[in-house]
């Protein structure tokens, strides 16, 4: 009787201790790590954050921070299945805006941007209409909107050059001069070509802008160009703005 009594204690032990083997293993096999459903849970956390905090911040009320992907620009995405643009002088005067069933084209440096959202602004009336349809490149340098729509920057680096007194100039040797002008036109032309990137970069970067293409000059235009030749002069607005040279940087 005493031994029919001790089974049912025994089975009741072996049951807890399947039990808790079961408990371990399963602990075990888990690693008692973070699964991909928590990742998940943590990363959409963070991305709401964000998005509240980017709504409340941003001028704009953006929920990315002020980005806006290009493939959410429907022209921009119609002009990347159409592929890149290739225009002449003449035909890129077309795109001024006053044809309503083409874009409004501006370009600096050779590469054409589509300011279409920007009608107010480009279009007939607007403040800089005069850029549209066309390469002003060195106006965009010398700030002369009237004299200078032109892309062509000969000679534009003067008027970063500094003025010399006639007095100071007398003072240097001949081979003083030469080195001076020297460094000076390299330094000048660094300064135009920061001033294009610039003006390329806020066409480029801009929100509403884009990049459609390139203009491409015929022989016939290179030739004219080549007929017409020598260095523009420098408009009187950008003469006014010539540096004069400090005392400082000395004769050498």
């Amino acid at each position: 009787m005493s031994e029919l009594r001790q089974r049912p204690t025994a089975s009741k032990n072996t049951s807890k201790q399947l039990k808790t083997t079961s408990r371990n293993d399963i602990s075990a096999s888990t690693g008692g790590g973070i699964g991909i459903l928590d990742i998940f849970r943590v990363l959409l956390t963070l991305v709401v954050v964000s998005c509240g905090l980017s709504y409340y911040l941003t001028d704009a009320a953006s929920l990315t921070w002020g980005y806006k992907p290009w493939f959410t620009n429907l022209p921009e995405v119609m002009q990347y299945f159409k592929g890149p643009v290739t225009l002449t002088p003449t035909e890129l005067l077309a795109y001024n805006g006053e044809t309503p069933d083409l874009p409004i084209y501006v370009a600096i440096n050779g590469t054409i941007f589509d300011v279409s959202a920007n009608p107010a602004m480009y279009g007939p009336g607007g403040g800089y209409h005069f850029f549209a349809g066309r390469d002003a490149t060195r106006a965009f340098v010398t700030g002369c909107f009237k004299e200078d729509l032109t892309d062509d920057i000969s000679g534009v680096e003067e008027m970063f050059i500094p003025l010399d007194e006639p007095e100071e100039l007398e003072m240097l040797t001949s081979g003083e001069r030469k080195k001076r002008r020297e460094q000076d036109l390299r330094a000048a032309r660094k300064r135009v070509e920061k001033s294009i990137a610039h003006w390329a970069g806020f066409f480029g970067n801009h929100k509403k802008y884009f990049e459609v293409g390139k203009v491409v000059k015929t022989a016939e235009e290179w030739e004219r160009e080549k007929v017409e030749g020598g260095k523009r002069e420098l408009c009187e607005a950008a003469r006014k703005q010539r540096p004069k040279r400090e005392k400082s940087q000395g004769g050498k």
